[in-house]
């Protein structure tokens, strides 16, 4: 038994069973692809994969069984890899992190700034993507900490921190109504057409709730991931954009006006994830803290710990 048979096996399953790209992704031909699946199914003396003729269809029930055991040997050996490296190399080496767009255009930067400065020989990755694309990103281990603030929770796999808690400001052209000093309500918004962000992302589930539970049906009519456009097109007069208050700036935006509107909407919390049973080099937990600065290393070793 090798580490590269548990690859292919691993890589079979991530790839949906198309060799072709398995033999791709692992930079092998793919008649060995296809050797290393049988070397170890002899080996094991089970079948992992149900076939027909040379193509694979799916896992059998033992390999349905084994998988999450070649994961975590896998795992086991990335962790290995890294923990040698941490003592041999503490300052460099590659760190990834995913975050959605809100996450990395505006709660991201200044933790990146600053890490920098701390760790110029540490190679940073930025990765951006849906709540549930930095999900994945943590499972496959194409990233190392992912931040989000929906989705995360859902997934067992990963160990979830909370950073910080946020709500939602409404933004208007400075000759909007609702800009006329009069206390917002959900009966006022809902009168105009609504600007915000797309289903599944920054609090949209909670503007959602708060109209329905109010009885209300606003006129959303341009959704968007990231707060920049949906600024875009308020100042344009399409209509009243709904932004995390963080996606606002004073000086940058001069041209708008912010709106607290944290009374209508429910809190947001934006979590810190990374997968569990994942070795984390200190420079990672650098990084951690320099973003949530209450998540210092001994609360995330805590975290950790009572996984």
């Amino acid at each position: 038994m090798n580490f590269q048979q548990l690859r292919s096996v691993r890589e079979t399953v991530r790839q949906g069973f198309n060799l072709t790209e398995v033999a791709h992704v692992l930079h092998a031909s793919q008649p060995g692809v296809s050797r290393q699946i049988r070397e170890l199914e002899d080996e094991l003396g089970v079948e992992l994969f149900v076939r027909s003729g040379k193509r694979l269809l799916g896992l059998t029930e033992p390999g349905q069984h084994v998988l999450p055991v070649i994961e975590r040997m896998l795992q086991d050996l990335d962790n290995l890899r890294r923990a040698a490296s941490d003592f041999a190399a503490t300052h460099a080496g590659p760190l990834s992190v995913a975050a959605t767009h809100s996450q990395a255009r505006y709660a991201l930067p200044a933790a990146v700034r600053d890490f920098r400065q701390l760790y110029p020989a540490v190679t940073l990755n930025l990765h951006q993507g849906s709540p549930r694309q930095v999900a994945e990103m943590l499972l496959s281990g194409e990233a190392d900490i992912g931040i989000a603030t929906e989705a995360l929770t859902q997934y067992s796999e990963l160990v979830t921190l909370p950073c910080y808690r946020w709500t939602h400001s409404v933004v208007v052209r400075p000759d909007h109504p609702l800009a006329d000093g009069q206390p917002l309500t959900l009966s006022r918004l809902s009168r105009h057409p609504l600007i915000t962000y797309d289903a599944g992302y920054t609090g949209r589930s909670h503007i959602d709730t708060a109209f329905e539970q109010a009885g209300l049906t606003p006129s959303i009519v341009l959704s968007a991931m990231d707060a920049d456009v949906i600024k875009t097109y308020v100042d344009l007069g399409m209509g009243v954009g709904i932004v995390a208050s963080i996606a606002y700036d004073e000086q940058r935006d001069n041209h708008l006006v912010a709106i607290d509107a944290g009374h209508l909407f429910a809190v947001n919390t934006t979590r810190l994830a990374f997968k569990r049973g994942r070795f984390l080099r200190s420079y990672v937990y650098a990084f951690i803290e320099a973003f949530a600065p209450p998540l210092t290393r001994a609360v995330v070793q805590e975290a950790i710990d009572a996984a």
